[in-house]
């Protein structure tokens, strides 16, 4: 992503986002376009223009994803059994980009350690989901988290909590890269896995979900042969420290209960879920569903 492309994204998406809460505020009830760009200071030919130029399809088609039934919706139409979801995300005309994922997992021992010896060098990007902090090891991405304006400090300090024997140096050249391939949605990205065994199993079924699709905390727990342990499963998809690139904001709490939680803000989860969403249905598929070759993987 050029610099431009990266702050035209980042810029659309604090539309979104402001639209969002907007759409929220009445309890889901649609609003019409006129209503929604007066309130953000713009004509309706512009707002409209913006919100097709991120998401690919109209604000009033685009609502029909933020609606307080969408997680319903999802799961009865669009959930995915992880057993299937490698066909069902690699098959067919949705999807028009792909992005291969070479993956590699740290070893138990090496976890243990807390990320000693470990150097971590990261610096903040504009994405199409706001400002992004990328961190990145020699193997590859090992983090990526979102921030709201002035949260900067703490989410940084949020994900050097993470790895606390790590060093830790600013080096936005170093992450770029691997940041530029996971929002590009094609060509190949390096992810360096920094978790239990646990937790890497669960990780590595969520990016079996294809794009535009969703699964359930039991449904990960099924797949990894844990039926019986979705609080563990929940935990773990609440502290996977690469969002979006491993999708954890496909993992809904199940039929009936909602979208559950996000790490990074609900109101992020949502517009990361109906962006997805919106583009599979307009065909082009530029959501994070994803190849993956693991490489020395726990």
């Amino acid at each position: 992503m050029d610099e431009a492309s990266e702050l035209g994204a980042s810029y659309h998406y604090r539309v979104i986002a402001r639209a969002i809460s907007l759409i929220d505020a009445p309890g889901g009830t649609q609003l019409e376009l006129s209503d929604l760009a007066s309130a953000m200071g713009m004509s309706a030919a512009h707002f409209q223009r913006l919100f097709s130029q991120w998401v690919g399809v109209s604000p009033k088609r685009y609502q029909q994803y933020l609606t307080l039934g969408q997680a319903r919706s999802l799961l009865a139409e669009r959930f995915t059994t992880l057993e299937a979801a490698h066909h069902l995300g690699l098959s067919g005309q949705a999807r028009l980009h792909d992005l291969f994922l070479r993956w590699e997992a740290m070893t138990p021992g090496e976890y243990a350690r807390r990320g000693a010896g470990l150097t971590i060098r990261h610096g903040w990007f504009d994405s199409p989901f706001g400002r992004a902090l990328g961190m990145a090891t020699g193997r590859g991405l090992c983090g990526l988290a979102f921030a709201e304006p002035g949260e900067e400090v703490a989410i940084l300090a949020d994900m050097r909590a993470r790895w606390p024997e790590a060093d830790f140096l600013p080096d936005p050249g170093a992450a770029a890269p691997h940041v530029a391939a996971a929002f590009a949605q094609s060509g190949e990205a390096a992810l360096h896995m920094i978790g239990t065994p646990f937790q890497i199993k669960v990780w590595e079924a969520l990016m079996q979900v294809p794009s535009g699709h969703v699964t359930s905390y039991g449904e990960i727990g099924r797949r990894i042969r844990a039926p019986q342990a979705a609080r563990a499963v929940g935990s773990a998809v609440g502290r996977n420290p690469v969002g979006f690139l491993i999708p954890c904001h496909r993992c809904l709490r199940g039929a009936g209960a909602g979208l559950g939680g996000y790490h990074w803000g609900l109101a992020r989860k949502r517009a990361m879920l109906g962006w997805e969403a919106a583009r599979l249905e307009a065909g082009a598929g530029a959501g994070a569903t994803h190849r993956s070759r693991p490489v020395n993987g726990t």
